[in-house]
C-alpha cells in the first residue's frame, strides 16, 4: 500500500478544499441516516396511531431528509471534482517533469509506448482511486459507523447479530487484496506492451507497407491484445467468486435480523415499525460494505498503476553538481553554489578533453584515453566506423553522459561542475535525423529562440538555405509539417534543423553526421548553409562521407574508443595511414563504413 500512501500525501497541498469535501460527507451521511428512523414513526405513530393530519408533515420531513443530503451529495461532488483532478494535475505533471530531467542513457532501455502508458492511463488509474477512493470510500465509513451506532443504540442484543457476518467479510477482503493485486500487476503490464507495440508500428508504417508486413504486424498485434484478455479476463474472474460470496454472507445478517427480530416482534419486545427502522439501518450498513468491496477492486488497480508511476519519480534525474560555499571567517552558511562558466570573450569557447575514458557498463570500455584540446572557433571532425565511440565523445559535452574518468573543461570549467541549464545553452546539435515537431515551421523554429520575430527567423532560414522552400509552403511559416515532419522531404527537414540552430546562436555547436541521409544536390545546399553556421563557433563534426569535412582545422580518426590518427586533410593524406585510405576509397563512391570493411577494419 506504500505506492497509494504517496498517492494520497498530495491530498495535503490542498486542505480546504479536503476540508470542504469532508465535512459535506459528514452532513449528507447524516441526513441520509434520518429517513428509517422516521419511516419507523410513521409505521408506528401515523399509520398503526391512524394519525392521517401527521401523515403529510411526517412525509415531508423524509423528503427534507432526501432534498438535504442531495443537496450536500452535489456540493460535495463539486469539491471532490476539484480536488482530484488538482492533484493529478500534480502527479502527472511532476511525472512528465522528471521523465525530462532523467539521462539519455535511462530511456535507451524504455519503450516510448510504455512510458506513454504510465503517463496517461496509470496516472489516470490512480485517478479512479482519488475519485472513488476518497469520496465514495470516507461516505462507506462514516456510514458504517454513523449506522452502526444507530444500530447499538436502537437495540444492542439484535445489532450483535448484524455484526456477526464481519469477521468473515474480513477475511474476504484480504485474500481477495493479495489475489486481486498481483492480477492487476499484470493487467498494466500487459496493457503497456500492447500500447508499445502499437506505438512502434505507428511510427513504421511506412516500413511495413512497403514490406507488405501487415498480416505479421497484426498477428504480433493480436498476440498482444489476446495476452491482454486473458489477464483481464483471470482479474475479472477474481471478482466473480468474490462479490457475489460477500453479498451472500451479507444477506445472512439481514436474514438474522429478521428472524431474531421476528421473535422479538411476535414477543412484544419490539414494534412492527421499529423492526422495520431496523431493517432499513441494516440495509444501510451493508450497503457500503459492498461499495468498499468495488472500491478495494479500483484500490489495487490503483496500487499497481502507481507502483509503476513511483518507480520512474524514484529514478534519479540527472544530476546537477553543486558545492558548498564559504563565507569570510570560514563559517559556512549552507548555502549552494554551482560552478559557472565566465563570460564570453569571443563567440565561441574552448573545449579540452583530458584523459577521458567511458564505459556504458562497468566491463566494457566505449572509450580509452582520449586527449584533445580544441582552440575558440576551431571546427573538429570525427570520422571512424560505427560503434567507434564518436558520438559518445560529443555526447560527453551536454552530458547527455557524464564522465567519471578523466576532466572534460569547457573554458577551463569542469563540465560536470556547470548547470545542466547553463551548460546545455551553450550548445547547439543537429543530428543525422533531424526531429521536427508536429506543430508548425515557426513553432518548431521558435525551439532555438522562443522571442525571435519574423525577421530573425527569415534571416535564419536565409542562412541555412531553408527560406526558398518554405515560402513556397502553403502558409509559409504557419505550415504544418506532420510528425516528425512527415510533410517534407529529408533534405528540407535538415535545413530547418540548421535554421533552428542558428537561431540559438551557439558558442559550440555539434553537427552529428548532419548530412548523411541527404542527396548529393541536398547536401551541396547544406554544405553553404555549414559555412554559416560554423563560423565562430567551436564546432565538433562526425561524418561519413569525407568530403564534407575536407576543410576542419583538425580531422581525427577513431577506432575502437581511441583517437589512431589527427591532423589536417593535407597532413593525413601526407601520412598515408587509414584516413588516406579512406579517402581513396571514398573516390570509388563507398561510405566510410564501406571502406573499413574493405580495408578490414
Amino acid at each position: 500500500m506504500k505506492g497509494l500512501g504517496r498517492v494520497f500525501a498530495y491530498c495535503g497541498r490542498y486542505p480546504w478544499l479536503a476540508a470542504g469535501m469532508l465535512l459535506c460527507a459528514v452532513l449528507a451521511t447524516a441526513s441520509g441516516i434520518l429517513y428509517p428512523k422516521l419511516t419507523g414513526l410513521i409505521v408506528d405513530d401515523v399509520i398503526a396511531g391512524q394519525r392521517a393530519d401527521r401523515l403529510w408533515w411526517m412525509c415531508g420531513a423524509v423528503l427534507a431528509s432526501f432534498f438535504l443530503r442531495d443537496f450536500l451529495s452535489f456540493a460535495r461532488l463539486r469539491f471532490n471534482n476539484s480536488f482530484e483532478q488538482s492533484v493529478i494535475f500534480n502527479i502527472r505533471t511532476q511525472l512528465y517533469d522528471h521523465l525530462q530531467r532523467l539521462p539519455l542513457a535511462w530511456f535507451d532501455d524504455q519503450a516510448s509506448g510504455d512510458l506513454m502508458t504510465r503517463v496517461s492511463e496509470d496516472v489516470t488509474n490512480m485517478e479512479r482511486v482519488l475519485i472513488d477512493g476518497i469520496e465514495q470510500g470516507t461516505i462507506a465509513v462514516l456510514q458504517i459507523l454513523g449506522v452502526g451506532a444507530v444500530l447499538f443504540w436502537m437495540n444492542p442484543a439484535l445489532a450483535w447479530y448484524v455484526v456477526l457476518p464481519l469477521p468473515l467479510l474480513a477475511a474476504g477482503v484480504i485474500i481477495y487484496t493479495r489475489l486481486a493485486f498481483q492480477k492487476q500487476r499484470l493487467v498494466r503490464r500487459a496493457t503497456s506492451a500492447m500500447n508499445a507495440l502499437l506505438l512502434d508500428n505507428l511510427q513504421g508504417i511506412l516500413q511495413i507497407k512497403s514490406f507488405g508486413r501487415e498480416k505479421r504486424e497484426l498477428r504480433h498485434f493480436s498476440e498482444k491484445a489476446a495476452h491482454l484478455k486473458t489477464v483481464q479476463l483471470n482479474a475479472i474472474w477474481i471478482w466473480t467468486y468474490y462479490s457475489p460470496t460477500m453479498s451472500f454472507i451479507s444477506a445472512s445478517g439481514i436474514v438474522l435480523v429478521l428472524f431474531f427480530g421476528g421473535r422479538q416482534v411476535m414477543s412484544g419486545g419490539f414494534s412492527v415499525g421499529e423492526l422495520t427502522s431496523f431493517l432499513l439501518y441494516v440495509n444501510l450498513f451493508y450497503n457500503p460494505m459492498e461499495k468498499l468491496h468495488q472500491l478495494n477492486t479500483l484500490f489495487q488497480s490503483g496500487r499497481a498503476a502507481a507502483e509503476r508511476v513511483f518507480k520512474i519519480l524514484d529514478t534519479p534525474a540527472e544530476a546537477d553538481n553543486v558545492t558548498q560555499v564559504e563565507v569570510s571567517g570560514g563559517q559556512n552558511t549552507g548555502r549552494l553554489a554551482c560552478a559557472t562558466l565566465p563570460p564570453l570573450t569571443v563567440s565561441a569557447r574552448r573545449v579540452e578533453f583530458v584523459n577521458i575514458s567511458f564505459a556504458y557498463e562497468t566491463d566494457r570500455a566505449v572509450l580509452r584515453n582520449i586527449n584533445l584540446s580544441v582552440a575558440p572557433g576551431k571546427t573538429i571532425a570525427f570520422v571512424g566506423p560505427t560503434g567507434a565511440g564518436k558520438s559518445t565523445i560529443v555526447g560527453l559535452i551536454p552530458r547527455f553522459y557524464r564522465v567519471a574518468d578523466g576532466q572534460l573543461l569547457i573554458d577551463s570549467v569542469p563540465v560536470n561542475d556547470i548547470p545542466l541549464e547553463e551548460l546545455r545553452a551553450q550548445i547547439g546539435i543537429v543530428s543525422q535525423e533531424s526531429f521536427l515537431f508536429n506543430a508548425t515551421v515557426r513553432d518548431n523554429l521558435l525551439f532555438g529562440k522562443p522571442d525571435a520575430d519574423d525577421e530573425r527567423l527569415r534571416a535564419a532560414l536565409s542562412a541555412a538555405n531553408a527560406l526558398t522552400f518554405v515560402e513556397k509552403l502553403p502558409r509559409g511559416l504557419d505550415t504544418h509539417v506532420g510528425e516528425n515532419g512527415v510533410k517534407l522531404s529529408v533534405g528540407e527537414k535538415q535545413r530547418l534543423s540548421f535554421a533552428r540552430a542558428l537561431l540559438k546562436d551557439p558558442p559550440i555547436l555539434i553537427l552529428d553526421e548532419a548530412t548523411a541521409s541527404v542527396d548529393t544536390a541536398t547536401e551541396r545546399l547544406i554544405q553553404e548553409a555549414l559555412e554559416h553556421l560554423l563560423k565562430n563557433r567551436t564546432s565538433f563534426v562526425i561524418a561519413h562521407r569525407l568530403s564534407t569535412i575536407q576543410k576542419a582545422d583538425l580531422i581525427c580518426v577513431v577506432k575502437h574508443g581511441e583517437i589512431i590518427e589527427r591532423g589536417t586533410h593535407n597532413e593525413l593524406l601526407a601520412a598515408d595511414g587509414l584516413y588516406a585510405a579512406l579517402c581513396r576509397a571514398q573516390t570509388l563512391g563507398e561510405t566510410a563504413e564501406q571502406a573499413f570493411e574493405q580495408l578490414g577494419e
